[in-house]
């Protein structure tokens, strides 16, 4: 049996276990990195720490082996991690030079968001203004723990008043675009896609909880 709750404090580092472990289009990224953590500070970890209440966890006899993040509103969400996120890992993590960017190792980019992260487009933000990122070890997969996250999710994030979600997907990823077309997401219109290796889908909140 597979429970989903709310994050705690003492799943930090299985959030940043799994962010690593499918990091890859869904794959294994251990063999990328030098610093195992990179992903889970951009991906996972700030969410846990700074809006817990949009934060779930899938956890088996295995333990945790899957998690929804995501901010209720955006906007708010990217003023915080620019406060009170970034700073203190922007002084670990050197930045590259823009000059040397064809030759960035997987590390360097990370580096690089973390100094420069990008904003969600305003065109985006002010009609799906929560966001999110979800991830499940191959163990969970298959077996309908990905919607009961989203489920939960949704309903956490109407609850705070969000009429809408947006996510980015990279083009490759076939699997998850799949299965966030099948949960309702669809590509949005007016937004370029393909831009950087992302297609931009989003989803309006419409009448009651989601089962």
């Amino acid at each position: 049996m597979v429970a989903i709750r709310p994050v705690r404090a003492d799943d930090l580092d299985a959030l940043y276990r799994i962010a690593l472990a499918t990091g890859d289009g869904g794959a294994d990224a251990s063999a990328l990195y030098r610093d195992p953590k990179l992903l889970g500070h951009v991906y996972a970890a700030p969410y846990a720490v700074l809006c817990p209440e949009t934060v779930f966890v899938a956890e088996g006899t295995d333990g945790v082996g899957g998690y929804i993040v995501g901010a209720a509103d955006t906007p708010a969400f990217e003023t915080r991690l620019e406060a009170e996120w970034w700073p203190r890992l922007r002084a670990i993590c050197p930045d590259p030079a823009a000059a040397t960017r064809d030759g960035w190792s997987p590390d360097q980019r990370r580096c690089h968001t973390i100094h420069h992260p990008r904003r969600a487009p305003a065109m985006i933000s002010a009609d799906y203004p929560a966001h999110l990122h979800i991830n499940l070890l191959p163990r969970l997969r298959g077996r309908e723990i990905g919607r009961r996250l989203m489920d939960r999710w949704i309903n956490a994030v109407r609850a705070l008043g969000s009429g809408g979600a947006h996510l980015a997907v990279g083009t490759t990823n076939a699997r998850a675009i799949r299965f966030y077309a099948a949960y309702g997401f669809r590509a949005l219109p007016d937004v370029p896609q393909g831009a950087e290796g992302a297609v931009w889908m989003g989803m309006k909140f419409n009448g009651g909880p989601v089962a």
